[in-house]
């Protein structure tokens, strides 16, 4: 069983241009996460919500030792993707039966972690389930939110992100250039008219122009672009005349939602007709895009003619889509992996050009047709090429492309006629949903698709095999094998022998993991004699053979398994395959276990371990982990294995603590604990134990490959100088006389617990005292 995904080290957003400083509601948020779980950033449209959320998540990540996850749902339209949504962003591989979001609080409950859910107010009922959950079922888990309504719980602290400060343009403007807003526009001018700044001949304009926009950054920026054809006056006296013919002359100030949407309206007549054509098609993508994709989607087909403007061509997309970037319409942006320029619509300009195309009967539907087409080729392509070199790319554009294949998969399975289609998707993607480490996601579409379309069709056959491979849990094997036969007996009445043989090796990787390791030795055996069959994936072949393998590795025939593990690495090095390779090298470590040669036993173990984080294989981290905690604690390195044996469980945790109940994988992790107690003592067990667990998995897998020295690493700490108590000393003092621990004071103050013990340890040494209880006195004293 597979789970690769690709390595993420930052989630927060990249800021691709310069933020404007808002000291204050950063230090106000800052405090409020100090007393509150759960704070919502509310607002208007283009105000700047989720600049604001990924600057505080900045600030404070050193308080939160399990991270600061963001979790975009501007692109989301089912409430029931929400829980996924943010499974993705913590990297969690769930396989459990349980609901999704009682999984998530089950894996968060031990958490220390700042979640930040940016865009609820499409999705409140779920947003507000989700924090809820969240609320009551942890005790370390804080959430930031941004929407423009609140979320209605009553832990909720709000927190209003205003527009930008303007200063009155008739008033003494010597002092404004230090304004928020005029400096948000002389920093976007700058970029369309080099040289520009604020002058004394212009900041009385430049502050009437904000002034007349409400301070709204988008907007600001918006007009700031016009900066290339107008100077400031111009600009100014063009939305003079714009405001007074929306306000039919009245001197009233529009409210500021109109005043977004004016300006909005104004960035759109003032694009080419190509331009507006491009914008309102790039509408219906959720995410980010490259190039290819907003040509697909944009390219009218041979013989059509637009409804406003002339038919766009793919070297018209190329112009559109640079044009409506200068007019800061688009935002662009570079891809993870070195995938190229990647380009998004914000969200209140994409909601703005899907007004546009529904104003265009058919034209949206239209549209998304053409993208999911366009996304089905490439996954079909990726399929293609995933038994080879390319699979690092392959995982890193799937994942950038998540928001998209899921509008694809929606659209598909909610319009009339287009079932078939997201049948075809979602099993095509079987893939991503098994290797890349997506199988709750996975069971949630193919179920839906299998439900909208089920008609006996090679599309139905496929997907009832990937979702039988899907199942990863004890209470759904059984459903899993009983789909896989199900496919199995569809694909031989359609005369499929390749998803026959698909199908047939899930149901074979089922029994191996119900622990019928004889049955599944034969079921393999006939697999492997029988041969590749036309059509059959390559990857599934050699997992075929990686199972044949394990099944004699278990049954103590190590011999017999290395020889079919030799056969099989072979087939992978001739095509570049680096993830089933991964696995053909933890069986070889399993195998010289059994063998007694716990030398090469580890040296493949440690291979199968480089091989698996350069995939980022969370679940084939976790088996090799266990493996080599067992290896090491029979080579008699008893306080590694200890460590091994926590970074091992901090993994499964994030995938199944039970291993899918299998009898022979819980073995290999019960041997391992077994031999460390019986040599350190559960004492000692316990506290190499706890070093591990309190690892990321990139430290403990630095740390199983010797990376570090042999030493784990340690969290770093943060520290405070100065000969005085400084004020946050005072704070933790003052927490300390309350009788609280270093840890309830990290949480308190939002900072890391290694923080909280350098402030105590300093004030110790500060005061000239030996213990807690005299710092409480001390305290008691200065009242």
């Amino acid at each position: 069983m597979g789970g690769s995904a690709p390595r993420r080290d930052c989630h927060l957003p990249v800021e691709t241009t310069s933020f404007v400083d808002r000291r204050t509601e950063l230090a106000e948020a800052r405090e409020l996460l100090t007393r509150a779980r759960l704070i919502t950033l509310t607002g208007p449209g283009g105000v700047g919500k989720t600049r604001l959320a990924g600057r505080i998540a900045a600030r404070v990540a050193r308080a939160f030792p399990d991270g600061v996850p963001f979790v975009h749902l501007s692109g989301l339209h089912d409430p029931a993707l929400v829980p996924h949504a943010v499974a993705d962003a913590l990297d969690l591989h769930d396989h459990s039966a349980d609901p999704p979001l009682e999984a998530l609080v089950r894996h968060l409950r031990d958490r220390r972690l700042l979640l930040v859910v940016d865009n609820c107010e499409h999705l409140p009922d779920a947003c507000a389930e989700l924090a809820g959950a969240l609320l009551r079922g942890t005790t370390g888990v804080r959430v930031l939110a941004t929407s423009r309504h609140r979320l209605g719980l009553t832990e909720e602290h709000l927190m209003d992100v205003r527009p930008l400060p303007v200063p009155d343009p008739d008033d003494d403007l010597s002092a404004a250039d230090g304004y928020p807003a005029l400096a948000l526009f002389a920093d976007r001018a700058a970029a369309v008219v080099p040289g520009f700044r604020l002058t004394a001949a212009n900041r009385a304009s430049v502050a009437r122009l904000c002034h007349r926009l409400d301070g709204l950054p988008l907007a600001i920026e918006l007009a700031a672009v016009r900066m290339r054809v107008l100077d400031v006056d111009q600009l100014l006296a063009r939305l003079d005349d714009r405001y007074r013919l929306l306000t039919g002359g009245s001197p009233a100030v529009l409210p500021r939602h109109q005043t977004l949407r004016a300006a909005v309206d104004w960035s759109h007549e003032l694009c080419d007709p190509s331009e507006r054509l491009a914008w309102s098609r790039l509408s219906v993508l959720a995410g980010s895009f490259d190039l290819e994709t907003a040509e697909a989607v944009c390219t009218d087909p041979e013989g059509t003619d637009a409804a406003d403007a002339s038919p766009l061509h793919p070297h018209a997309v190329l112009e559109a889509v640079a044009g409506l970037v200068d007019k800061s319409v688009l935002c662009r942006e570079a891809a993870t992996g070195g995938g190229g320029v990647r380009y998004r619509l914000l969200d209140s300009l994409r909601h703005y050009g899907l007004e546009r195309l529904r104003e265009r009967p058919g034209e949206e539907r239209a549209a998304r047709i053409r993208h999911r087409d366009h996304l089905q080729r490439h996954v079909e392509a990726y399929e293609r090429d995933w038994f080879g070199p390319d699979q690092p790319a392959v995982v890193a554009r799937l994942r950038a492309d998540r928001d998209s294949i899921r509008a694809a998969l929606d659209f598909s399975l909610t319009t009339p006629g287009e079932a078939l289609a997201g049948l075809r998707l979602a099993g095509t993607l079987w893939f991503h949903w098994h290797a890349c480490g997506a199988p709750r996601e996975g069971r949630y579409w193919l179920d839906r698709a299998l439900d909208a379309h089920p008609d006996p069709t090679p599309e139905r056959a496929r997907a009832l095999w990937v979702a039988g491979l899907l199942a990863g849990c004890p209470e759904d094997l059984t459903r899993g094998r009983r789909r896989a036969e199900q496919a199995r007996d569809l694909a031989h009445r359609l005369g499929d022998a390749a998803e026959a043989a698909h199908a047939d090796y899930v149901v074979g990787v089922i029994r191996l993991f119900s622990d019928d390791l004889t049955g599944a030795l034969d079921h393999f055996r006939a697999g492997v004699d029988r041969g590749p069959l036309p059509g059959q994936h390559l990857s599934l072949v050699g997992l075929d053979r990686v199972e044949l393998a394990c099944a004699l590795a278990f049954l103590g025939r190590a011999d017999e398994a290395i020889a079919v593990c030799e056969e099989t690495r072979a087939l992978c090095a001739a095509h570049g395959e680096r993830w089933v390779l991964s696995y053909v090298e933890r069986i070889l470590a399993l195998a010289h276990s059994v063998k007694g040669d716990r030398e090469r036993a580890e040296e493949h173990g440690r291979e199968a371990l480089r091989l698996k984080l350069a995939v980022h294989d969370v679940i084939g981290m976790g088996l090799t982990l266990d493996l080599l905690a067992r290896i090491a604690a029979e080579r008699g390195a008893h306080q590694r294995a200890a460590v091994l044996l926590g970074g091992a469980d901090r993994a499964w945790a994030d995938i199944d603590r039970d291993r899918w109940g299998s009898a022979a994988l819980n073995a290999t992790r019960r041997a391992g604990e077994e031999r460390v107690r019986a040599a350190l003592g559960p004492a000692a067990l316990r506290r190499g134990y706890d070093r591990g667990a309190a690892l990321a998995l990139p430290d403990v897998v630095a740390y199983a490959l010797e990376e570090n020295g042999g030493d784990p690493p340690e969290r770093p700490s943060g520290s405070a100088h100065g000969v005085r108590l400084t004020r946050r000393e005072a704070q933790v003092a003052a927490l300390v006389a309350e009788g609280l621990a270093n840890q309830q004071i990290a949480d308190r103050l939002v900072i890391a617990r290694r923080t909280a013990e350098g402030h105590v340890e300093r004030i110790l040494s500060k005061l000239g005292l030996s213990n807690r209880s005299q710092i409480a006195a001390w305290v008691a004293a200065q009242r």
